[in-house]
């Protein structure tokens, strides 16, 4: 057995992986003492030293080979650089809280409750929480713990555990510099409602009048103020992808804002990083219990939970639900980027990643589920007032008609139905003898509250959130509030990017390590492509359909080299060695076979979808007008989603899309879905305009 160490001047020096004494034990090496531990995996029979590998098998070493291997990984990181060398963050909670904001970003607040409403509410959900905890729990845990390990960045683990898939490392690179260019603009447009949000009304509330003071602006008056605002003052978009132009001004400053931050979070490396983080990550989930609690107490809210629980059983066999689903759960919990193993390089070999994975996915889990509640507790309001409404003009019809003699004076309501026609309303229409119903009955409209909610519910993204913050008294101080929660969970989730950035040019060029806070220039002027006004186009095309297919390649590779190449039953036996504790073996199996299977079939439906179905993008078409409308003496049209509902202004007429579009939405009547002709008509018309 090895001796006891005496050297006691390494004291904080990290625990080494040394040989074992025997095949029974596994010693363990810190800088003040050895110690002993026993082997407490099933154990078989050594194989010989040519002998093939089995990555199930149950022994942690074998001879000869693999033991080198593990000494020469070793000695290559301490070639590198020594633990001393090589920072830390300052205490474990800035090292989970850089976890958890990575984890958790604006994806998860907004892109989840829409794909929840739009692909099954329950069953998506459930789909959700099953491949969260057998794809993506396995392979958190195989990231942090390949960092942890490594102690180094993407490029470096992946070269160290094999120079033939060291370009895996490079992939992941490339994925968080493209991402973080368009992801930064998604935050520089919440940063840009959030300033907006200081006003009263919110700018998206009302639609503006025109110059000459006498009308609406034709083009809100065919759509929504939320819309509205949304193409035409803060996108200020093309009606093509293929018109360029430069960089929009409000955007440009408010990208600019957003660098400086992450610049300035850099400066002192993660001391100051970790100290934006204890902000940035804990302040949006007290900003989630306070828009649960509020939202539940709406009326209307209970309907919105009960189509979100209700399980759609045909979307269980949906291949295209399991596609979007696993599309999500990669953007949203973040495996694949190579961002945990940055993060997870800067912590001592010690700790308990096993831990930290499910502690990461739950916190993203939880996120994920109390936005989704709000959002269609919100969502069931709106489609109970948009009923009431409904419910207020067949009232208002019938009392007309009744006063016009036209039908029978029976079918007038009675008083006390104004009070309540949401449960009123119904029971008395009902009630009617079965003449006076059919006489009627073809003078009203049918009012469904199924239909208004998913009315309520349709709608690009960030225009259903802003939409759905009007509905609040105080709408102002929501938007705020709501504005801020996604600002700092954007924060939080760009500081893992650059992590997954900065961290592999510092292990790979050492000279670059004084300057690697200067990322963010070339980072920033590179985004600026996504602000012009053709920008939103490419940034949705990108998280649509690239991002998704270009993490499930990585992670696929990731699997099969850690389980397949390194072994994944020696990097259970390392892993063993540092945590002091065996690893449960059903990783392996998720590792070898369960998650490079689901993985496999999710890359293969994505590129079937990509092959098959034509690539589609929302773009406005500003061409499409209607004649504008007096205000009369009204000097703001009604707020939110009925301005043709005025008794003071009269409804624009009806305009259909064109039979060339896919589908329209029915919130707007200026947005459609335009089909991408070549996707090498992306990349020419990008570059064109680049340079």
């Amino acid at each position: 057995m090895t001796t006891v160490n005496d050297n006691m001047e390494a004291q904080n020096e990290e625990p080494q992986l040394s040989k074992p004494s025997d095949s029974k034990t596994m010693v363990v090496t810190t800088s003040a003492f050895q110690f002993l531990v026993p082997e407490t995996l099933p154990t078989e029979e050594v194989p010989e030293e040519n002998q093939t590998l089995d990555p199930l098998s149950t022994y942690p070493w074998s001879e000869g080979e693999n033991e080198d291997t593990l000494e020469t990984l070793d000695k290559d990181e301490q070639k590198d650089e020594t633990p001393h060398d090589r920072p830390y963050w300052t205490n474990k909670t800035e090292y989970f809280l850089a976890q958890v904001g990575f984890s958790v970003g604006m994806s998860t607040i907004w892109r989840f409750p829409y794909l929840c409403f739009h692909n099954g509410g329950g069953s998506f959900l459930f789909i959700y929480i099953l491949m969260l905890f057998l794809v993506g729990v396995p392979l958190l845990f195989l990231e942090m713990a390949a960092g942890q390990r490594m102690r180094q960045g993407s490029i470096g683990v992946w070269k160290a555990i094999s120079p033939w898939i060291g370009g895996l490392g490079y992939t992941s690179f490339m994925v968080c510099i493209i991402v973080g260019l368009y992801y930064s603009v998604l935050l520089a447009w919440n940063f840009f409602y959030l300033v907006q949000s200081f006003q009263s009304p919110l700018p998206w509330l009302l639609c503006p009048i025109a110059n000459n003071l006498s009308a609406y602006d034709p083009e809100c008056a065919r759509t929504t103020p939320a819309t509205y605002f949304w193409y035409r003052k803060v996108l200020k978009a093309t009606d093509e992808i293929e018109m360029g132009g430069l960089p929009i001004l409000h955007l440009s400053v408010s990208l600019f804002v957003i660098w400086l931050i992450i610049c300035i979070s850099m400066i002192k490396g993660l001391k100051s990083t970790g100290k934006m983080l204890y902000v940035s990550v804990l302040l949006p989930y007290v900003i989630l219990f306070c828009l649960l609690i509020q939202s539940l107490k709406m009326k209307g809210a209970n309907f919105g939970l009960k189509n979100l629980l209700a399980a759609k059983v045909p979307a269980l066999y949906s291949v295209e639900v399991w596609r979007r689903t696993g599309s999500q759960l990669f953007l949203s919990l973040g495996p694949g980027f190579g961002s945990f193993t940055a993060i997870s390089s800067y912590i001592p070999r010690s700790n308990d990643c096993v831990i930290d994975a499910f502690a990461v996915a739950f916190l993203n889990l939880v996120a994920s589920v109390t936005i989704t509640v709000f959002v269609f507790a919100t969502l069931g309001h709106l489609a109970t007032k948009d009923n009431e409404l409904c419910y207020m003009m067949n009232i208002m019809t019938l009392i007309n008609m009744v006063d016009a003699e036209m039908i029978p004076p029976e079918a007038k309501p009675p008083k006390n139905v104004y009070q309540d026609p949401s449960s009123l309303y119904p029971s008395w229409l009902n009630s009617l003898p079965e003449h006076i119903k059919i006489a009627i009955l073809p003078y009203l409209v049918e009012c469904d509250l199924s239909e208004q909610l998913n009315k309520a519910g349709k709608g690009v993204a960030i225009v259903a959130f802003s939409n759905i913050i009007t509905v609040f008294s105080g709408s102002t101080f929501w938007a705020i509030v709501i504005f801020t929660l996604l600002v700092n969970l954007g924060l939080s989730t760009m500081v893992g990017i650059i992590q997954g950035i900065v961290t592999p040019l510092q292990d790979t060029f050492s000279s670059l390590r004084e300057y690697s806070k200067l990322i963010c220039v070339p980072m920033f002027l590179g985004s600026l492509l996504f602000v012009r006004p053709s920008g939103s186009y490419y940034v949705n095309l990108l998280d649509d359909y690239w991002a998704s297919l270009a993490l499930f390649f990585i992670v696929i590779l990731e699997s099969v080299a850690m389980a397949w190449i390194y072994g994944a039953r020696r990097f259970l036996a390392d892993l063993s060695i540092m945590l002091g504790r065996p690893i449960s073996p059903i990783y392996r199996w998720l590792w070898c076979f369960l998650s490079p299977f689901v993985l496999l079939v999710l890359f293969l439906s994505t590129l079937i979808h990509l092959s098959v179905k034509k690539i589609t993008y929302f773009a406005w078409d500003s061409r499409i007008v209607s004649p504008p409308h007096s205000p009369r003496n009204r000097p703001h049209i009604p707020p939110r989603r009925f301005p043709s509902h005025s008794p003071n202004i009269p409804p624009p007429p009806k305009l259909s899309p064109p039979e060339s579009i896919s589908f329209s939405m029915s919130v707007s009547q200026h947005l459609f879905c335009k089909e991408v002709q070549s996707h090498l008509m992306l990349v020419s018309h990008c570059m064109a305009d680049f340079t």
